[in-house]
């Protein structure tokens, strides 16, 4: 019997198109004599959709048609229940809902907030369907920055000196936000938001005026804000990882090759010649034209990262080389990456049809692994003598009533 993997993309982020765009590359990778293939899009008002039309890259071209030629559907967030579910009730009191498909593995391929934050995977886990890729913890740690650079610094992986702040913060008090980074990083530095990809809202700034204007404009995409010391001799290098946390390998490594300072979205999804291509198309060098020594201390800086994030599945985690004295640092983890890296994993050895069957693999282990965990306790202590006195407080009091 075939496997029904449902593979989810799109989704409320400024990366949305791109998912669109690693989710068909999958989904074209995928052995139909293995897997019946369910696209689930998830347009950027949070409705989700399957058809056959969603396999058109050409389709997207014009959403609202997009939509209206697709089937809306949605999952109940209850445990056990792996049906993808017409949205629109059908019978004589239109109360039920028609099951378009029962689901076996969900591949989500969401990428930046509200799907590789965490957010998209604890729906997942609350209906407890095998999944590829990182839970709820892991992906929530990856995608900040800031607890990101916390957790491995904490564990001895080096990272740039950061300053960060909230939006909030920043709209209060900006002057001794920026006394601070001029004391602790001085210039230049790197303004981020703290919880996007793909160099969205990222800017370099030189001085105060335009440390003010790079973060004026980040807080239009986060809460939180980061502030990095900015390597000036830099080379960034990208490496991926694949398994689980107990048992992983990492690819060899790539140089992306940008245009300014630091890759732009243009840099990654532009590069090359094709704009349907998404990571795949950036110009790039693999393997990186460095020392072997240097890409050995890379792999296995990712893999540390990988590690000590507890990631599961495919992550590419990018670094940057100060060449100005050859210490390397972890930029960021991505936790579902542009087109899922499968290129790295072509030159290291492994085609995309075994990658995304290794993802499925993965998915059913962990789910297995998962099952043997204890959640719940079969005593009802509600059932049991005296399990009601705790209602009315310590010695027989009352609580007061809620007003």
């Amino acid at each position: 019997m075939k496997t029904n993997v449902a593979v989810f993309f799109g989704g409320r982020s400024v990366e949305h198109e791109i998912s669109v765009l690693s989710a068909l590359q999958a989904i074209n990778a995928m052995d139909e004599s293995k897997y019946n293939i369910i696209p689930v899009y998830i347009s950027k008002q949070g409705r989700w959709y399957t058809g056959a039309n969603l396999l058109d890259i050409q389709n997207y071209k014009d959403l609202k048609k997009l939509e209206e030629g697709a089937t809306e559907v949605f999952m109940r967030p209850e445990y056990g229940d792996y049906n993808l579910y017409e949205a629109k009730a059908t019978g004589l009191l239109k109360k039920s809902n028609k099951i378009v498909s029962e689901l076996h593995v969900a591949l989500p391929v969401l990428h930046g907030t509200n799907g590789e934050d965490g957010i998209f995977e604890g729906v997942l886990e609350t209906i407890g369907i095998p999944f590829a890729g990182c839970n709820t913890f892991s992906s929530a740690n990856g995608m900040d920055k800031i607890t990101m650079k916390m957790i491995l610094r904490s564990e001895g992986i080096p990272v740039v000196d950061y300053v960060w702040f909230t939006d909030k913060q920043w709209i209060a008090d900006r002057e001794s936000i920026i006394s601070k980074v001029e004391s602790e990083l001085g210039y230049p530095v790197i303004v981020k938001p703290a919880n996007l990809g793909s160099s969205v809202g990222i800017g370099k700034a030189t001085d105060r005026e335009s440390l003010i204007e790079k973060i004026d404009n980040a807080e239009k995409f986060s809460a939180r804000i980061i502030v990095e010391h900015c390597i000036e001799k830099l080379k960034e290098i990208n490496c991926s990882v694949l398994g689980d946390c107990d048992d992983h390998q990492s690819s060899v490594c790539e140089e992306p090759i940008k245009t300014g300072d630091f890759l732009s979205y243009e840099d990654k999804y532009m590069g090359g010649s094709k704009t349907d291509a998404g990571m795949q198309s950036s110009d790039k060098r693999i393997p990186a034209q460095i020392p072997e020594e240097t890409s050995e201390r890379i792999r296995k800086m990712a893999a540390d990262t990988f590690r000590v994030l507890s990631c599961h599945g495919v992550s590419r985690i990018d670094v940057m080389i100060d060449e100005a004295d050859n210490n390397i640092y972890v930029n960021e983890i991505n936790t579902i990456p542009g087109s899922l890296s499968f290129y790295l994993w072509e030159a290291t050895g492994i085609s995309f049809p075994k990658l995304m069957d290794t993802l499925v693999q993965l998915a059913l282990k962990r789910k297995r692994e998962t099952d043997r965990k204890t959640f719940t306790y079969d005593k009802n202590i509600f059932a049991l003598g005296g399990g009601t006195k705790g209602t009315k407080g310590g010695k027989g009091t009352k609580f007061p009533r809620l007003k």
